[in-house]
């Protein structure tokens, strides 16, 4: 009886530790869910790491592919027409985005690619409520979302769908249909995965979640000339 009584009063330490975490990690503008995973975003991009980098595709040979990139358009955030022939000449990276996930807190690091790179790189997120209803906000409270707690400047687009179902993105389409960009069929596997275009339109390397944008190995491939 009082080992079980000893039991139940560590739970309720325990539990009560936790709450009081919680309260003292919430955010201003942040949910208790989103402080959380932002706090422990840290614990989570390291504990996935290596997993992660068993996941990335590339495109070695270089294929290119069968419909230009460039002939595509999509529709801002802001509700404006969006023409990706504007980036011939530059990197570009794609991100489906979420604002509830355990990864959302690679806003600060896509935002941190985008200020360092800005004069060969484009970052362009895609929010998506495609996993776990981990994006239900409407097009104008995701983009305060992402300015007020992560200082997102780069283009976001409209919430749209980005995996293969009915209405994916035409941009996805492209991104994860070989027959299209010459050699991947991989769409997002979750949320924060990122694709890598090279100047000319050739799509180089897919990123899963679990690797962060400014982890070296996509860094690298930022940087490398083709």
């Amino acid at each position: 009886m009082k080992n079980k009584k000893s039991i139940m009063i560590k739970i309720a330490i325990a539990f009560g530790i936790l709450v009081s975490a919680t309260l003292m990690m919430k955010k201003k503008d942040m949910s208790y869910r989103q402080s959380v995973l932002k706090t422990l975003y840290p614990m989570i991009m390291w504990s996935s790491h290596s997993s992660g980098i068993k996941q990335v595709l590339n495109n070695t040979q270089l294929l290119v592919p069968n419909q230009s990139l460039y002939n595509l358009h999509a529709t801002t955030i802001e509700g404006t027409d969006f023409n990706f022939a504007s980036l011939k000449g530059k990197k570009i990276m794609l991100v489906n985005t979420a604002s509830d996930c355990g990864f959302t807190g690679q806003y600060e690091a896509l935002e941190k690619l985008h200020q360092q790179y800005k004069d060969q790189l484009v970052v362009i997120g895609f929010p998506a409520n495609d996993f776990k209803e981990q994006e239900t906000k409407d097009n104008k409270n995701i983009a305060n979302f992402c300015q007020k707690n992560y200082g997102v400047h780069f283009q976001l687009m409209e919430k749209s769908i980005v995996i293969k179902k009915n209405h994916q993105n035409d941009i996805y389409k492209w991104l994860s249909d070989m027959t299209l960009n010459g050699w991947c069929n991989q769409e997002p596997a979750w949320n924060f995965c990122k694709y890598l275009i090279n100047e000319k339109g050739v799509l180089v390397n897919y990123f899963p979640m679990t690797v962060d944008p400014l982890d070296p190995i996509v860094i690298a491939a930022i940087e490398k000339k083709e």
